[in-house]
């Protein structure tokens, strides 16, 4: 037997470097893929029931109480059991993207780089074909490339329930533009924060490489960024001078540069920490990253 034919399966059976990175990934995080898959139905089927069955039944409800009107009653403000099922259902679903940066910050921290680091298993992998900075750039571009289509997809659905609700908002005055969640939710800060706490989780997993110090480190660094932001928003779009600098001052156009600004800020955010998260991890090896 030729020693090319003893080499043949060999060759056969290995996947390339980037595409086994990929499936060992999948594979080893399956059930925080399976979870994030299970929360995106989640979102996108409570946002759909609301767009069509849910907002017909609130609104049937307040026209039916008397309230559809153009002088409503003093008890037009009181929202019926149908308007209370709406409600929830939207809050739940705008209310994930709110806690998705947290939740993404701790995985990361905890489960895709401090446990990795703390057991041996990265080190392990670093002495056999996977280099360190292709190991990194996996952590980082495989969760993120998760992250992006289901935040997207929420988003967009979002947007088009605000869009077709104006008259539930108008006779309830229950939801305003500039309210956080909903600030957040019908715009791109709801993919950018999510990749800003997961390039903030991976440099905190890398820094503290212990899985549970590293999950509290990256949560808590994520909840300091967006509440900071919450309170600095205001000020993050002129206003005309004498005005006071509060979101409701602001007119509603304001919405998207709004949007722009902060969401370069938080991208910035992302692209430090990334940036920093190689340079340590270089220093820390000793190999060119």
């Amino acid at each position: 037997m030729s020693a090319a034919t003893v080499g043949a399966p060999t060759a056969v059976g290995r996947f390339p470097e980037p595409r086994g990175l990929f499936l060992a990934m999948l594979r080893v995080h399956r059930s925080a893929l399976l979870f994030w898959a299970a929360l995106v139905a989640l979102a996108v089927g409570a946002l759909l029931w609301a767009l069509g069955p849910g907002a017909d039944s609130a609104w049937a409800e307040y026209r039916a109480s008397g309230c559809g009107g153009d002088s409503p009653g003093l008890g037009c403000d009181l929202p019926g059991p149908a308007h209370g099922r709406y409600d929830t259902v939207v809050a739940c679903a705008s209310g994930l993207l709110a806690v998705l940066p947290v939740l993404t910050a701790a995985w990361a921290g905890g489960a895709l780089i401090g446990r990795e680091l703390e057991s041996g298993t990265a080190q392990l992998a670093w002495t056999q074909s996977v280099t360190p900075a292709r190991w990194l750039a996996a952590k980082l571009a495989v969760p993120a490339l998760l992250l992006v289509p289901g935040t997207l997809v929420i988003t967009l659905l979002h947007r088009a329930l605000w869009a077709s609700d104006s008259h539930l908002q108008r006779a309830l005055g229950w939801r305003e533009w500039h309210d956080d969640s909903v600030f957040e939710a019908n715009g791109i800060l709801a993919t950018a924060h999510p990749l800003a706490a997961l390039a903030l989780g991976v440099l905190a997993g890398l820094v503290v490489r212990r899985a549970l110090p590293a999950l509290a480190v990256a949560a808590l660094a994520v909840m300091a960024l967006i509440y900071v932001l919450d309170d600095v928003r205001a000020h993050l779009w002129p206003m005309p001078p004498g005005t006071p600098v509060l979101m409701h001052r602001h007119p509603s156009s304001d919405f998207w540069p709004l949007q722009l600004v902060e969401t370069g800020i938080v991208l910035a955010v992302a692209a430090l920490a990334t940036a920093a998260s190689f340079a340590l991890l270089r220093r820390r090896t000793g190999v060119a990253v």
